[in-house]
């Protein structure tokens, strides 16, 4: 167990990073995450090539395999419309509605009972969003697409909460990664319709910082997530990444000067997403809630 934490919280701080390759690659957001996915599987499939063997998964399990990765895909193209429609700091405070989402939708797709405590816990991310939704208009479609953004993410844990424990992880992350870049480039035609663009291959400087996106902020950073579900729970799991807006909030303060877009409203939502997070972790060292 304190195994599985430790990857997850090494996971969360490469996971700071990612706001921030979204904001300095130029290609819009559909195209960022198709060769986040499609250089993901690729460095996975050089990986197995290495190795001088290739899982063995029936089509069945690759196709399960796959559509998570499709809802990942999906997850990161609502991200980083998120943050091209407003900044890095709204986009990933928003992703923090994932726990959110987590608690709705866990009991409805693994049939068990709506837990209190964890919907209380997320009602205070929700008044969080809620007070941040308060800032400039300008902001209100990129914090719209955070939070589809963040019921895409909540879709993808819990799917693969319910699979990972069969697979290896690298087998896991090679299907993923691979799933998700076929699903993306059958809605492809339509992303490229709703937003046009100019060029769709990657400049020398984009297509370094999207193999650095793709080498550690994807297939090592999916590696620990994966890893740490096979232990707890997805709901800890979203939870805990509520952190993640520090981390990169930090980062695009340091890079961008994005703190002099701030509001009171902004920094009051931050204080909830935050204490929501602390709860969760004294929740979790009741002894009856070790088991998440």
């Amino acid at each position: 167990m304190k195994q599985a934490y430790i990857k997850l919280h090494i996971a969360l701080v490469i996971a700071g990073f990612t706001g921030i390759f979204g904001k300095l690659i130029t290609l819009n957001a559909g195209l960022i995450s198709w060769y986040r996915l499609f250089i993901s599987s690729i460095i996975m499939l050089l990986i197995f090539a290495f190795r001088g063997k290739f899982p063995a998964i029936a089509w069945r399990d690759k196709l399960k395999i796959g559509f998570t990765g499709t809802l990942l895909g999906i997850h990161w193209l609502l991200f980083y419309g998120s943050i091209k429609y407003s900044n890095i700091s709204v986009g990933v405070v928003c992703f923090a509605l994932s726990s959110f989402f987590n608690a709705i939708l866990g009991p409805i797709i693994n049939k068990r009972k709506l837990s209190f405590q964890e919907l209380l816990l997320s009602g205070l991310t929700l008044c969080g969003i809620a007070f941040i939704f308060g800032m400039d208009a300008s902001y209100r479609t990129g914090i719209i697409l955070g939070v589809v953004s963040s019921m895409f993410s909540a879709l993808y844990t819990l799917y693969s909460e319910r699979i990972v424990k069969h697979y290896d992880g690298g087998a896991f992350v090679l299907y993923q990664m691979s799933g998700g870049c076929v699903g993306l480039t059958l809605l492809m035609p339509l992303l490229l319709w709703i937003s046009p663009t100019t060029y769709i291959i990657p400049s020398a400087s984009d297509f370094w910082w999207l193999l650095v996106l793709s080498a550690f902020c994807t297939v090592l950073l999916y590696f620990l997530i994966n890893g740490a579900l096979k232990q707890i729970s997805s709901f800890t799991v979203s939870l805990t990444f509520n952190l993640e807006p520090l981390y990169t909030i930090l980062l695009a303060v340091i890079i961008y000067k994005e703190g002099r877009e701030f509001t009171a409203g902004f920094y009051t939502g931050l204080v909830l997403i935050i204490s929501s997070l602390i709860f969760q972790m004294y929740r979790m060292k009741s002894p009856a809630q070790a088991s998440d």
